[in-house]
């Protein structure tokens, strides 16, 4: 998941390659160019020669973290699929206890400690109470998840929004659907350069009125 991450993309899929050849060795990694105006488009190119099963889709313009994910969940071919930002705060290590994980699960969600700044947990606190007041128990979840194919294809996913409202649905319909599925601690650590794209009043509350619209038709 790629915006404006040309300082960070190289090292991140090679750290993600490696994780792959040690637990799912045919694993793709599909790069998902989301509009990048700092060359990330062309390294991303790059690697799709350079190292082994990488595939590229571009997006033009910009559209947008939801954009991203419906892509990956479109174009993406494995039984398995996950998510990793760019910016090289989740370590590809996840995938080691993710995968084998997976044996007899739909969902799989990571999770990590608190260490945010007051403001980042304010925010982030808030807006997990709405989310629940909106949709109802979800399982514990923040970071990086590894879902099924097949148990994808019985939901249809109607979030159209630029945020991350189209994870929320995916969760709370897992839930309302009982699947099977398993939450695990993941570390995180800080982006490799640059400065965060989500964590800001103005993302989560364009997440906050996506999910609102959301709710009447779950």
């Amino acid at each position: 998941m790629a915006f404006n991450e040309a300082a960070n993309l190289d090292a991140v899929a090679a750290e993600i390659r490696g994780a792959l050849d040690r637990v799912v060795p045919q694993g793709e990694i599909l790069i998902v160019d989301d509009g990048s105006t700092d060359g990330t488009g062309n390294i991303a190119d790059d690697l799709a020669r350079t190292l082994r099963d990488v595939r590229v889709v571009h997006h033009s313009p910009n559209r947008g973290l939801g954009a991203v994910y419906r892509t990956g969940f479109t174009e993406s071919r494995g039984d398995l699929v996950t998510f990793f930002p760019a910016d090289g705060q989740f370590p590809a290590s996840i995938l080691d206890a993710f995968v084998p994980a997976m044996a007899g699960q739909d969902l799989v969600l990571g999770y990590v400690p608190r260490r945010d700044s007051l403001v980042g947990r304010v925010l982030s606190g808030a807006e997990r109470v709405a989310y629940r007041m909106l949709l109802g128990p979800l399982p514990r979840f923040r970071g990086v998840f590894m879902v099924r194919r097949e148990a994808l294809s019985r939901v249809t996913l109607r979030s159209e929004g630029r945020g991350w409202a189209i994870v929320m649905e995916l969760l709370a319909r897992a839930a309302r659907g009982g699947w099977r599925m398993k939450s695990l601690p993941t570390s995180i650590r800080p982006r490799r350069s640059g400065t965060s794209k989500v964590q800001n009043v103005r993302t989560i509350w364009s997440n906050l009125l996506q999910v609102v619209a959301l709710r009447g038709r779950l």
